[in-house]
């Protein structure tokens, strides 16, 4: 079990334009050959824009991106007509195929904090995808079959337990609050990696939230 604390992400952004960004892979001008990707991820950006800031339209492919908002409202839009406003609560999921566009902005009143998290497709191209689930409840699994992964979200109480999946690779990320993981404190913004997980479990030492991603 790999620990990745908050604190080691690396940082970006833009200050003048409202964005700032923190890196848990190799990403861009930080070009790190021994972080590039754990299994399925390439990715886990942690992004928090100024009200009117955003990302303005740029491209992606070959790659399954999956957003989970902290707090405040993402406004998406792509070349492929799709156009949502995502929430605390609600898993988008933007699978890029061969090609697409896609605008990401906080067009509401409050500061906007979310999550972006990168996957590699088993088989590159197709046609682009997207999909909001509103409101995912806890323990609900969200399947990415088209990068072999599936996300578990996990909200605890103090003191409550939940598994890590066994799985060949677990991606554990604390999204808020502080949990016990095989006798390690994560909070807030940090991550483990995990080859061969096998019995683990998480336990909330505060109420905590929990995205883990099982993967093959």
């Amino acid at each position: 079990m790999d620990i990745r604390r908050a604190d080691q992400r690396y940082r970006g952004g833009d200050e003048a334009a409202g964005i700032e960004t923190r890196h848990a892979f190799s990403f861009g001008s930080h070009y790190d050959p021994d972080n590039l990707r754990f299994g399925a991820v390439l990715a886990c950006n942690e992004e928090t824009l100024a009200p009117g800031a955003g990302f303005e339209e740029h491209p992606h492919s070959h790659t399954e991106i999956v957003t989970w908002v902290v707090e405040g409202e993402l406004t998406h839009r792509d070349s492929a007509g799709h156009e949502s406003v995502v929430r605390h609560g609600d898993v988008q999921r933007l699978s890029s195929g061969s090609g697409v566009r896609h605008v990401e902005r906080n067009d509401g009143p409050e500061p906007l904090t979310f999550l972006q998290m990168w996957l590699a497709p088993l088989r590159p191209g197709g046609e682009p995808f997207h999909e909001v689930v509103r409101g995912i409840a806890d323990s609900t699994p969200y399947a990415v079959p088209e990068a072999g992964a599936m996300l578990h979200v996990r909200r605890l109480g103090a003191g409550e337990r939940t598994a890590v999946p066994d799985a060949a690779y677990a991606y554990v990320h604390v999204v808020r609050g502080e949990v016990l993981l095989d006798g390690q404190r994560l909070a807030a913004g940090d991550a483990a990696r995990i080859t061969g997980a096998r019995g683990l479990r998480a336990e909330g030492v505060t109420g905590a939230e929990l995205l883990i991603w099982e993967m093959g």
